[in-house]
């Protein structure tokens, strides 16, 4: 039986994303961009949540690991699973009772610490987070999960080199977790090293083609290049891949906007408030395009 079952995936850390695609995309174009369209987009969010996978974290799945669970009460595989799939519906009370049974049953269980520690995240224990983070390092120095995880965390503190070194340490472990890349491209991005950043989302999408987030990424960094074009067809593929997110619909609508299309600007921002009406940078961008539509 796996022992995270993926539930520190990539899909966790669609609030990742936003930290750039909810307001930093105005802020890396001001050299590049009108004053007019850096207003108020401005976001410091750099967690990250458990994304709910539904077939993994459905009532059918949690059933049948409790099953597995009463046949072998003492394997902690078993709790790990159903905790991470717990995790995945958002019980989160739920999933730490199970990751503490685990670690009881195995005080060396290395992926239940990290698991737990998502967990904790997500319930803004961060002290907890940062302890399950560095249990798991001391059993597995090698376990790049726990690195990422660890990095998410320190990058929400504030303390970016420290994230940056633990994104470093997960790749130099060969990890094929896209999440590393990706969130050492934000970083770069941040650092205003868009070749680099441009790098890292490309490997990212090369082992996570189907999510929108680094192509978001991406294009936030070719738009600060200045190259619209490029950025234009990422915001585009992610919208493609997932089109309820407002971030892509308002990164699109920038571009619009860039090129002087304010009426398909004005459509673009007009969706994105639609997804998600408290969506700032939408608001602002609707309200400098109103009336071209």
């Amino acid at each position: 039986m796996a022992g995270i079952s993926g539930f520190s995936s990539y899909t966790s850390d669609r609030r990742t994303t936003r930290l750039l695609s909810k307001g930093r995309l105005a802020a890396l174009l001001l050299a590049v961009a009108a004053p007019a369209l850096l207003a108020g987009c401005q976001s410091n969010n750099s967690s990250d949540v458990i994304q709910i996978e539904r077939e993994q974290g459905s009532n059918e799945n949690i059933a049948s690991l409790s099953s597995v669970i009463a046949a072998n009460p003492q394997d902690p595989e078993g709790y790990n699973v159903r905790g991470s799939a717990y995790g995945r519906a958002g019980q989160f009370r739920k999933a730490l009772d199970d990751f503490d049974r685990a670690i009881t049953l195995n005080p060396r269980f290395y992926q239940a610490y990290a698991n737990r520690a998502l967990v904790q995240r997500n319930l803004g224990k961060q002290g907890e987070a940062a302890a399950d983070y560095n249990s798991a390092l001391q059993i597995n120095p090698n376990y790049d999960v726990a690195y990422i995880g660890r990095g998410n965390l320190y990058r929400q503190a504030g303390r970016v080199d420290d994230a940056f070194k633990d994104f470093n340490k997960a790749i130099e472990l060969d990890t094929t977790d896209p999440r590393a890349y990706h969130n050492r491209g934000l970083i770069y991005q941040t650092r205003g090293q868009h070749g680099q950043a441009i790098e890292d989302f490309s490997k990212a999408i090369s082992l996570s083609p189907n999510s929108p987030e680094p192509y978001n990424g991406r294009g936030i960094s070719y738009a600060a290049q200045g190259d619209d074009d490029n950025a234009f067809s990422d915001f585009n593929t992610a919208i493609t891949l997932n089109n309820k997110i407002a971030e892509s619909w308002a990164n699109q609508a920038l571009i619009y906007e860039r090129r002087g299309d304010k009426a398909r600007a004005a459509k673009s921002y007009s969706h994105a408030l639609q997804l998600d009406p408290k969506y700032q940078p939408a608001k602002d961008g609707l309200a400098r395009t109103r009336g071209q539509a």
